[in-house]
């Protein structure tokens, strides 16, 4: 069995016409695992909207910012920076957001099945003092701080396969000795940083630039050869997944050459570490390739061989 947290309410983040992070992104994800053959294993979950959430927000996001996102929204939206728009409900669909995030956590802890957050925005890229890139709140960092405040776990990784950087995320953990952070992307690309120099304060932090129009032949070998080291090494006891689609061939806003079903094989890469693991959407923007990818990801966390 594995676990999808979504709501409805999450196709109400409002996005000028054109915008890549478009509310489709979830109703082709949310059609393509109801047409599985294995769809009485899927376990949907809706986001608890009654969660506190505002404490765990403060962890990482300044006041200042916090204020400046409910006003900005209250006024009818506008723009956080030029890629980042925001509507009236935004405030309230990205907390919403992290409450599934946090749910999401819940449920991997307790129920040791895999779980994914089909939830937006996403998160990757936000600062604690300004959304970018898409994202409003860092929901890959917060949960594994929830993990470790909350749950009382004392190591968590988190591992990146966007396309981008997850810039947002790693400026937030670096400094924290009980995470791991892992990011493969794109090299030379949005948002400019994640240099292999650059390693956390811990060492706790392996940024691995991937040179455009690779394909998984590559990302094989780096997961053989540094990926999977690196996880073992540390020995996680949750593992959260920044999953983001849009390495992707067919995605429209990179250079990466990954299919769907080389999702399936980095899942079942991850699964060799033993942990509980959770998923949260990122990136992925070619809708069928994207509904597809998440497909051949959740297969893999059911029986081998699974489609």
């Amino acid at each position: 069995m594995v676990a999808v947290i979504y709501s409805e309410d999450y196709l109400r983040h409002r996005v000028p016409y054109g915008h890549p992070e478009r509310p489709a992104r979830l109703t082709a994800i949310v059609q393509a695992l109801q047409a599985v053959s294995w769809r009485d294993q899927i376990h949907w979950l809706r986001p608890n909207p009654d969660r506190p959430v505002e404490a765990y927000l403060r962890w990482v996001h300044t006041g200042d910012y916090l204020a400046r996102l409910a006003a900005l929204c209250a006024k009818g939206g506008g723009y956080l920076d030029g890629d980042t728009p925001v509507g009236p409900e935004s405030d309230r669909i990205a907390r919403l957001a992290l409450q599934g995030w946090l749910d999401g956590v819940d449920w991997v802890l307790e129920r040791g099945e895999a779980a994914l957050v089909c939830a937006r925005p996403p998160g990757h890229h936000a600062l604690p003092d300004n959304g970018m890139g898409f994202c409003i709140f860092a929901n890959a960092a917060i949960s594994a701080l929830y993990a470790l405040n909350v749950k009382g776990l004392t190591r968590i990784a988190i591992v990146d396969w966007d396309v981008h950087h997850g810039n947002g995320t790693q400026a937030i953990v670096e400094t924290h000795p009980q995470i791991a952070f892992c990011s493969l992307h794109q090299a030379h690309f949005y948002p400019g940083t994640g240099y292999p120099q650059e390693r956390g304060l811990y060492n706790n932090v392996l940024n691995i630039p991937v040179p455009a129009h690779s394909d998984f032949r590559v990302y094989a070998n780096l997961w053989e050869a540094q990926v999977l080291p690196f996880l073992r090494q540390f020995a996680p006891q949750l593992l959260i997944v920044s999953a983001g689609y849009d390495a992707l061939a067919s995605d429209p806003l990179a250079q990466i050459n990954l299919q769907p079903a080389d999702y399936g094989q980095m899942t079942r890469m991850l699964h060799t570490l033993r942990c509980p693991l959770l998923f949260g959407l990122e990136g992925g923007y070619d809708l069928d390739g994207l509904a597809q990818a998440v497909v051949a990801t959740l297969a893999a966390c059911q029986t081998p061989g699974l489609t």
